[in-house]
């Protein structure tokens, strides 16, 4: 309908002379009394045309070819807003058309030939994934089914690094426990990973090794065994919920095609790198910032941003129209910067999208809980899946806007009823099953349902509700903002109910009873769609 609205309000915009059509938005008034479409083009208009609001709307409307099986009504309301009113018949065909859709209602093609890569979740291998992890995660993978919604051919991608301090920390703490496990003496690295994981992961190497690996002095075996438990351990805990990988990315393998000093390099002929103190520096003053940036440190040993620069730029040269990172409030300070090195490279930041979300913080018995990977105080997603499920911890990570802090309220989150948002939603859809499972044993319907008959004003305001979901999808992912798709999902579940406390189906004459039938059908296939893109199930019993 929004298409076809903007069409009609350009094809009366042609009676104006003017250089250029402005940027034509429909949007939904904020009262229903006020139509069910809007457009303030009259008002973008005044300036340019020197006319009142008011008059160039009346000239538009006047202008406006209708078609009535659509539109039965166009009026001006305030300063010079345009409204407009959906037909009956508009409505019954778009639900038609919901019920022919079923599992595909909702997708459109806006982001078709678009080759987009996630990068997310991107946990170092030196333990558990926590609920730290878990938004990242959740949010990554939702924007993602968003987009593929939208058309898009989306690649999720995990990026690595199994270098460096933490993972030689990393083979120490699992070195010493082993060496404790066997009854050796052995002294426990200083900020060591005291995680029982740690003496699981030893454990295992009792088992296989028995004390072989004593005299080792070296952790590098330590590591690698490390390391590969710990990723069967992530890949298993992203299993659990619902999240596939198409991609691990090693950041060692830009040292060693030779990527990071292909970098340095670049920005050196440019004159954006230079030595100072026994550091390379970052010309990060020539991008507006109040002072240089550190690119390698006077150890040698490389800041984050340098294999960020590269890596992104290993993005861009595979073909992605859009590279996006899902990153915590950490890096504000540091994206902006990887941003001015691959535009100092050659490539067009406006390629690469970041979603920065604020951190979670755990609420345990009416109090925060801290978390640390290093001093095992942490709650590893497993944990919180064992405590609430799958679906509602991927539902608690969501419903927040990704700007706003999010507490994790573990005892609401084992609430198995009202209070609990997630099942607010679930029980709506088993509901309608339930409901669906007694029209089938009552009734033996025959032929199309007569879906004229739904003319009350709670069976428009639901088929209104449903036609919305495609646009939701669109705005969510346009906004990177999934929860935008749980607040519209509410929305939903508030009308179906709204919906069946005004109008029966059992005991009702069969022509009425089918066309509600198929209006319930509808809108538990929205639902599903939704909870769906959610990665949430929809059952049909609870």
């Amino acid at each position: 309908m929004n298409d076809y609205l903007i069409q009609i309000i350009k094809d009366a915009l042609t009676q104006f002379d003017l250089e250029s059509t402005p940027d034509i938005r429909i949007e939904e008034p904020n009262l229903p009394e006020h139509g069910d479409a809007s457009s303030n083009v009259a008002m973008m208009l005044a300036k340019p045309l020197r006319n009142n609001p008011r008059a160039i709307a009346q000239q538009i409307v006047d202008a406006l070819e209708l078609d009535e099986n659509k539109v039965t009504a166009v009026e001006i309301a305030g300063p010079g807003f345009i409204n407009f009113r959906f037909a009956n018949d508009y409505l019954y065909e778009e639900l038609s058309d919901i019920l022919k859709e079923g599992s595909d209602f909702g997708r459109t093609i806006s982001n078709k030939d678009h080759k987009i890569l996630i990068e997310f979740v991107s946990a170092n291998p030196t333990g558990p994934l926590t609920v730290g992890h878990g938004r990242n995660a959740v949010l990554g993978d939702t924007v993602a089914r968003l987009l593929e919604w939208t058309g898009a051919h989306v690649d999720r991608e995990y990026y690595f690094n199994d270098a460096g301090r933490q993972m030689r920390v990393l083979g120490q703490s699992v070195r010493s426990r082993y060496l404790e496990l066997l009854g050796k003496d052995h002294e426990f690295p200083e900020g060591g990973y005291e995680g029982e994981y740690i003496i699981d992961i030893a454990q295992a190497i009792v088992d296989d090794h028995g004390d072989d690996w004593v005299d080792q002095t070296d952790e590098a075996p330590f590591k690698e065994k490390a390391e590969e438990a710990i990723f069967e351990d992530i890949s298993h805990t992203l299993d659990r919920m619902k999240i596939h990988m198409d991609s691990f990315f090693n950041e060692r393998s830009l040292y060693d095609d030779g990527k990071i000093d292909e970098t340095i390099s670049i920005f050196r002929n440019k004159d954006l790198a230079y030595d100072k103190d026994g550091a390379v520096w970052f010309r990060t003053t020539e991008f507006g910032k109040e002072k240089d940036t550190v690119l390698v440190k006077s150890s040698g040993e490389p800041t984050y941003r340098l294999p960020d620069i590269a890596y992104h730029a290993n993005k861009l040269d595979r073909g992605y129209d859009l590279c996006i990172d899902v990153f915590g409030a950490d890096h504000i300070d540091t994206y902006p910067d990887v941003l001015s090195g691959i535009k100092s490279l050659g490539y067009d930041p406006d390629k690469v999208d970041v979603i920065v979300y604020q951190f979670v913080t755990i609420v345990k018995d009416g109090k925060p809980f801290k978390m640390s990977t290093r001093k095992a105080n942490f709650v590893t997603l497993d944990e919180l899946m064992d405590e609430v499920g799958a679906d509602v911890t991927r539902f608690f990570f969501l419903m927040r806007s990704p700007n706003t802090h999010l507490e994790f309220d573990i005892a609401q989150a084992k609430e198995a009823g009202e209070k609990n948002p997630v099942f607010y939603l679930q029980y709506a859809h088993a509901r309608i099953c339930s409901i669906l499972r007694k029209v089938e044993e009552e009734y033996s319907f025959e032929g199309d349902a007569d879906l004229s008959l739904l003319d009350h004003e709670a069976e428009i305001a639901l088929i209104k509700s449903m036609l919305k979901f495609p646009d939701v999808i669109q705005s969510a992912a346009g906004a990177r903002e999934p929860h935008r798709l749980i607040t519209y999902l509410n929305e939903l579940a508030s009308h179906f109910t709204k919906f069946y406390h005004d109008c029966r189906i059992m005991g009702e004459d069969e022509a009425i009873a089918q066309s509600r039938t198929a209006l319930a059908s509808a809108t538990a296939q929205v639902l599903r769609n939704g909870l769906g893109i959610l990665g949430i199930t929809a059952p049909e019993s609870m």
